[in-house]
């Protein structure tokens, strides 16, 4: 019939994606998909079926969708949507057939939910880490710790429910309009971020510093120097401590013994730890109180500065490219999708690596 899409139409609109570079095809063709199976298999805890109904969706095609979100920033109604519209995602998700049942953002949102009640996110991640260390991605060189800070919705709250907040405690109020108590968010706190203004040059007027308030969660991560895979991480409050989190991070396995910060994450409690458990410190130096800092140890922090940029590589491309923005309520999923964020960076930056090892 003259107007209708054939077979060999829509495979010539595949073939022409794959020679524009699609990074979905490149991605499904070096991730092994089935190495998350068994984890997903073990936080889902499905039945056999034999009580019939509706077959559920292939857990691995569901855990992909979870990597398009933290790709893309993707809500649930957008995912479903994107699904159904674009031809890359149907094909990295195996949907090539008009008839192939789409996952519906209800579901999308419920299989999500029981990976966060399993707290599964840590053991994909694991699991891919393994993976990485079986294809010669060994951590190596030593590690680079940091934290950034992943904006939430911000919470309009009266100052008496701060502070029940703020004490563990639910307001009197909220407790009788539980639909209200479902939206808000008593996990995410606030916090202040400084920015130092350069020194000015001659001639002009000195800027001053800025101090922005922020709301939601922190990323604290540790990378490999070697690869630059993120190796360990944790998610706080964004007003936590970034130097408290130091110990939760840091990646055993490391082959060097070297840890990289910023002086946040200098202190005698830290430097007494790293020193006891066979770490070497290179943090960066604070500035003495009431003196200059010396020019050795500006130096020093310079040269350290050069290397602990390639954490802030990692954050810039989760927020610059990857859109990282938290629309969940609580600790728990906040974690889940900052776990799934950190584990979708490392996913690109395995194919990348791969795409290297070919070419060399």
């Amino acid at each position: 019939m003259r107007g209708q899409t054939g077979f060999w139409d829509v495979d010539e609109r595949y073939a022409g994606l794959s020679e524009a570079g699609d990074p979905l095809e490149k991605l499904n063709a070096v991730v092994p998909w089935e190495v998350f199976r068994k984890p997903l298999a073990k936080a889902l805890k499905r039945s056999d079926g034999a009580k019939g109904g509706r077959p559920a969706y292939d857990p691995v095609m569901m855990f992909k969708v979870m990597v398009l979100q933290a790709l893309y920033s993707l809500s649930d109604d957008q995912a479903e949507f994107q699904i159904m519209d674009r031809r890359t995602f149907g094909r990295f998700l195996g949907l090539l057939d008009a008839g192939d049942r789409v996952p519906d953002a209800k579901t999308i949102w419920l299989f999500r939910e029981h990976l966060t009640q399993a707290r599964a996110v840590e053991n994909l991640f694991a699991r891919f880490d393994k993976h990485l260390t079986k294809a010669g991605y060994l951590a190596m060189g030593g590690q680079i710790v940091d934290a950034t800070i992943v904006a939430a919705p911000k919470q309009r709250n009266t100052d008496a429910e701060k502070a029940d907040i703020k004490a563990g405690k639910v307001p009197d109020e909220w407790k009788e309009k539980p639909a209200k108590l479902r939206q808000k968010d008593r996990d995410a706190r606030w916090t202040v971020k400084f920015s130092k203004a350069k020194a000015a040059e001659d001639g002009k007027p000195q800027q001053r510093d800025i101090a922005i308030p922020a709301f939601g969660y922190k990323n604290h991560a540790a990378i490999d120097r070697r690869h630059g895979f993120i190796r360990g991480w944790n998610v706080t409050s964004a007003s936590a401590h970034d130097g408290a989190q130091l110990r939760n991070v840091l990646n055993r396995s490391n082959t060097g013994s070297t840890v990289w910060a910023d002086t946040a994450y200098r202190s005698k409690t830290n430097e007494e730890w790293l020193d006891k458990n066979g770490y070497v410190s290179d943090i960066h130096q604070k500035k003495p109180k009431g003196r200059p800092m010396s020019e050795a140890m500006s130096r020093a922090n310079g040269r350290r500065s050069k290397i602990r940029a390639f954490v802030e590589h990692v954050f810039a491309r989760q927020k610059a490219h990857m859109k990282l923005f938290i629309r969940t309520i609580g600790i728990a999923r906040a974690r889940t999708k900052i776990g799934m964020t950190n584990l979708a960076y490392n996913l690109t930056r395995f194919v990348w690596h791969e795409g290297r090892r070919a070419s060399a």
